[in-house]
């Protein structure tokens, strides 16, 4: 059997990254002919795969001591089962990462939105992830990738959440009959919050996106390329925004920081809606002006919205949104892939940047060639 490398960690121990070996899988693993073998080209890690590797979460497949790291998914297919016809070998791909469990939800397709507690992500829970030289995964979850989207390749998975996020918020807002947004405040500016801009962008938006750092640097310059608004917080707060240019009918929270989350609810504007993103896997605890940000939802008829993962119609709309970016916004949308490492045996690298590198906003491994 042909063994092949992988990056792991063991959950629950801390910072536990090493090079683990898994048998190379075969499409016959999967039933009915509806295998794809998928040769690994690159992988993105960001703050979720670092939480993991500090045994914030994350729990090893049945049967293993480790658990495979690596969720935002760039390859190419090198075989398929009789029943696949979306796909063919020399087709690029992305992958979806959360599998169905049991729950109504999962058998329709919505495993995004499971009501089970126990939930199946590769990469993150129960299931192994993309960082190693091939897999194996069911046609449903295997999404083709425009070979003229190949140099955004990891930005697939993210722009998923990106655009489910912005797709939930217009969902819920059918509550109201007539819902046309024209300002968003993004607060964040990781690979999540300049996507959601994006996304915000091409639906005509005025977007205000918050950051630490003051500009210039590479995120103000991505921000204003795509023609929204750069804000360092640390030169002005969402009030101080909120007072010049009115309240956001639309938020979207993607700091990781709970204290933000809450503080964007203090100024969000009559029927709106925000939406956090953020996975915080800590213990930290804030003070909020509860009984004002009570009042004023109830009386702004204001909504809350939990947005976690995608499924494959997300992936779909996010490439088609990454596409259209390109051409509105040429050259702007790779400028977030930043940190490159070459080679799997080179992993240490990889966790070493997205640890410590505060100027590295995408890092990813670059697995094979292709």
């Amino acid at each position: 059997m042909h063994k092949m490398k992988a990056v792991a960690v063991h959950p629950g121990q801390p910072n536990s990254v090493h090079l683990a070996e898994l048998t190379k899988p075969a499409i016959h693993q999967i039933p009915q002919g509806r295998g794809v073998l998928v040769k690994v080209l690159k992988v993105g890690v960001d703050a979720t795969d670092r939480e993991i590797n500090d045994a914030l979460y994350g729990n090893a497949p049945p049967g293993y001591n480790f658990l495979v790291l690596g969720h935002e998914s760039f390859g190419i297919v090198e075989e398929v089962g009789p029943a696949v016809k979306h796909v063919k070998p020399g087709d690029y791909v992305t992958c979806t990462v959360r599998r169905p469990g049991g729950s109504i939800y999962d058998t329709i397709g919505r495993s995004d939105i499971t009501s089970e507690e126990t939930y199946y992500e590769r990469g993150i829970n129960l299931l192994h992830g993309f960082l190693t030289e091939y897999y194996v995964d069911d046609a449903e979850f295997v999404v083709k990738m425009p070979v003229g989207l190949k140099h955004l390749h990891v930005l697939a998975e993210p722009m998923s959440c990106a655009a489910k996020a912005v797709q939930q918020a217009y969902e819920a807002q059918r509550r109201l009959q007539v819902w046309d947004p024209k300002l968003a405040f993004v607060t964040g500016s990781g690979q999540i919050g300049l996507l959601t801009t994006l996304v915000l962008r091409l639906r005509g938006l005025e977007v205000y996106t918050f950051a630490r750092g003051a500009a210039p640097n590479l995120k103000a310059e991505i921000v204003t390329g795509l023609g929204a608004h750069y804000v360092s917080t640390a030169e002005k707060s969402l009030k101080d925004v909120a007072a010049e240019v009115g309240r956001p009918d639309l938020v979207v929270e993607a700091t990781g920081s709970s204290a933000v989350a809450f503080e964007a609810m203090e100024i969000l504007g009559h029927n709106g809606v925000e939406v956090w993103t953020s996975i915080t896997g800590g213990q930290k605890s804030v003070q909020v002006p509860s009984d004002n940000i009570n009042l004023q939802w109830v009386l702004g008829n204001k909504l809350l919205l939990g947005s976690v993962n995608a499924n494959r119609r997300h992936f779909e709309a996010g490439i088609a949104d990454l596409a259209l970016g390109e051409v509105t916004y040429p050259g702007v949308i790779e400028k977030i892939l930043t940190n490159p490492v070459r080679g799997i045996e080179n992993y240490r690298e990889l966790i070493r940047l997205l640890v410590e590198d505060k100027h590295a906003l995408k890092v990813y491994m670059e697995v094979a060639n292709g």
